[in-house]
């Protein structure tokens, strides 16, 4: 069933993969009107939705998902939703859960049961594949279990039953994507590569956790763009779909791209001691969601190459991000770290 909407509602679309999602559909679907709803916390940025919202077709709201009297007004005004909002960042998580559990668990019930009681068409729930948990071998598939060994990922599981909930008690037509490590243009300094980005291009040391040799399959964010598109269109009502794009990697490998393509020398990795419940591997099995048709553009080299070359020319947009709160929470979770260790 291939659907065609009048308005979709972004939540989160001034996040990282919100804000791309908002570009990527004023581009593939230019006669649908974007409502773009974000709390505008420290890793929302107005800056990256700058290429959108000169165009009369799309909206912006500050507003939080877990505002039931806002989300039941907003959601009278769409015909779909598409839900990215959420805390996303397990170093965060681990020093202060309660963010988390106020978005990405009561917010995500919140904005679900809104639009239901709404009439919502279709809506779609951005999870995430660190809700399985680690895997050694083998890839994970949708009906395996739900095994979160840190803070984030617990409360997106239980985001995730929030939806069940809603399209079993009041018929929301509800699907849920759990995608890999996503890389490209807007993501937030505090995240791994444009991380080790900002502080390469500045002769900072890049903090590497433990031996560098956590996995990840590093997937573009225009891949999951088109993913999420795809499922908000044509994917069944109550399932899940993993999104994952074959781009794995070890954290050694992508730092070593990023030193390459700016130059920078070797020394500038610094190892430190890893952080809790730091889940060696996620791989997931994307064969449910390549039957609708979806293949990613990207291989893993494109994707990275990409996303060093735009942090690398686009300067202007994170140095502002850098505050000193920035610094602050830095100097919290690295500093120690950083100082103990040494290089290589």
């Amino acid at each position: 069933m291939t659907s065609s909407f009048k308005s979709i509602m972004v939540a989160g679309g001034a996040g990282f993969i919100g804000s791309n999602f908002v570009h990527y559909l004023r581009e593939a679907h230019p006669a649908t009107r974007v409502l773009v709803v974000d709390k505008l916390t420290y890793a929302g940025n107005m800056d990256s939705l700058k290429q959108s919202l000169g165009d009369e077709a799309v909206e912006f709201v500050e507003g939080d998902i877990a505002d039931r009297e806002l989300m039941e007004t907003l959601t009278t005004r769409c015909d779909a939703v598409v839900n990215f909002a959420a805390e996303s960042h397990n170093d965060r998580a681990l020093l202060d859960p309660g963010p988390f559990v106020e978005t990405n668990v009561r917010g995500a019930g919140v904005l679900a049961y809104a639009a239901a009681a709404h009439g919502v068409e279709r809506y779609v729930h951005v999870s995430t594949d660190e809700v399985y948990g680690q895997i050694a071998d083998g890839s994970f598939k949708e009906g395996d279990e739900l095994r979160p060994r840190s803070t984030y990922p617990a409360t997106k599981a239980s985001g995730e039953m929030m939806i069940l909930a809603a399209v079993e008690s009041f018929g929301l037509q509800a699907a849920i994507t759990r995608g890999v490590n996503n890389i490209g243009p807007y993501q937030h300094p505090e995240k791994a590569l444009p991380l080790f980005v900002s502080n390469a291009i500045d002769d900072k040391p890049l903090p590497v956790y433990g031996d560098g040799m956590q996995v990840r399959d590093r997937m573009h964010v225009r891949d999951h763009c088109t993913a999420i598109d795809l499922v908000l269109r044509e994917g069944e009502t109550g399932e899940s779909y993993n999104v994952g794009a074959g781009n794995e990697c070890t954290n050694l490998y992508m730092i070593e791209k990023i030193l390459e393509r700016l130059g920078k020398p070797a020394s500038l990795m610094t190892h430190i001691e890893d952080r809790t419940g730091h889940d060696f591997r996620y791989s997931v099995d994307a064969s449910h969601l390549r039957a609708l048709g979806w293949e990613p553009a990207f291989d893993l080299d494109a994707a990275l190459l990409d996303t060093i070359d735009w942090y690398r020319d686009n300067e202007w947009w994170w140095r502002g991000m850098r505050s000193q709160d920035f610094e602050a929470y830095y100097e919290e979770l690295y500093g120690d770290r950083l100082r103990q260790a040494g290089p290589g």
